[in-house]
């Protein structure tokens, strides 16, 4: 029987392989726009870029811990979550208005 930990590893583990797809996909339609809008969001892309490599870190740490300790790590990844999924979405809606 798989414990919370495990399931939720597995969990965030899948959306984050979903959100990076999506993070692709977004980078591919930046580089395809005109200079301008092209130079404005690629400092967008690198941030959110080192947002989910944060991201996948804190997963490891999560991986890594033990006993109950991984309930406190769980709330680091619950916060870096939300602040990727955050600066995604913006990011994404400014990018749609401006393309």
């Amino acid at each position: 029987m798989r414990t919370k930990k495990e399931e939720y590893i597995d969990k965030m583990a899948y959306e984050l392989k979903e959100w990076s797809a999506k993070l692709d996909e977004l980078e591919s339609k930046v580089s395809g726009t005109s200079a301008d809008v092209k130079a404005g969001y690629e400092s967008r892309i690198r941030e959110l870029k080192d947002k989910r490599d944060s991201l996948s870190s804190k997963l490891h740490e999560l991986r890594e811990s033990s006993g109950e300790a991984w309930e406190t790590f769980k709330a680091g990844v619950d916060n870096a979550w939300d602040d990727f999924k955050g600066a995604f979405t913006d990011a994404r809606e400014k990018f749609k208005k401006a393309a």
